[in-house]
């Protein structure tokens, strides 16, 4: 199964390279780590890691690198959590590249659902966001669905389904920001390792744009409690 998913990324990722110099940008490549690893407990430790480009690999659009504590309500669910967020971004403004910094501090809740095969998510964030020249709030919520294939569970070696919808929102106008919607395959290395690779469609007000996407997972604890 492994050779199978691997096969399935190199696909994925061929076919991003493909269409990426075919349509001249307009499909872009994220590479992103994710880690959620216990330190106690009740407390967890969030670390994030985007390469965001604007096309397969070597022109930078974002680099983002989040991290936070987490707190578990409830056993290994309703975690809420405070972070910080640092982004690095190289927009294209009238055909020349330009370097923004924004730092972000964001609060978040996340609650967990089980129905069957569906493995449901929920999260609520909120963003407060110090750009080099603006201040801004905004809100988003992301619906995920992971869906075991080859198993019943989300066991190791279990390829699976995963899709979300997250929408965007700010508190000034207007309101709406963007949305995203992703779906993919996954394979659960073991109970802390799982990597995906799929396709994220982004759509904002005036702009329509995909981008092809693997992620890494580790949930890896820093203790036995």
């Amino acid at each position: 199964m492994r050779k199978v998913f691997t096969k399935l990324a190199f696909t994925v990722l061929s076919l991003g390279f493909i269409l990426t110099f075919a349509q001249k940008n307009d499909l872009g490549a994220w590479y992103m780590y994710f880690g959620n690893n216990k330190i106690s407990k009740k407390l967890n430790w969030h670390n994030e890691i985007q390469y965001r480009n604007f096309d397969a690999l070597g022109d930078l659009e974002q680099l983002l690198i989040r991290t936070g504590v987490g707190y578990d309500l409830t056993e290994n669910n309703n975690n809420v959590l405070l972070g910080y967020g640092f982004i690095l971004s190289q927009p294209y403004v009238n055909g020349e590249k330009k370097e923004n910094i924004e730092h972000r501090i964001f609060q978040q809740y996340i609650t967990k659902q089980k129905f069957g095969r569906f493995y449901l998510q929920h999260r609520y964030r909120l963003e407060e966001r110090f750009l080099q020249d603006d201040f801004r709030m905004r809100f988003r919520y992301m619906l995920g669905v992971n869906i075991p294939i080859t198993q019943k569970e989300m066991l190791p070696k279990t390829l699976y389904a995963s899709v979300y919808n997250e929408i965007f929102l700010h508190f000034n106008s207007p309101v709406f920001d963007r949305n995203r919607v992703y779906g993919a395959l996954g394979y659960v290395i073991n109970k802390n390792m799982r990597i995906e690779a799929g396709y994220m469609n982004q759509i904002q007000e005036n702009r329509n744009r995909g981008q092809i996407q693997i992620g890494f997972y580790n949930n890896i604890p820093f203790t036995k409690n």
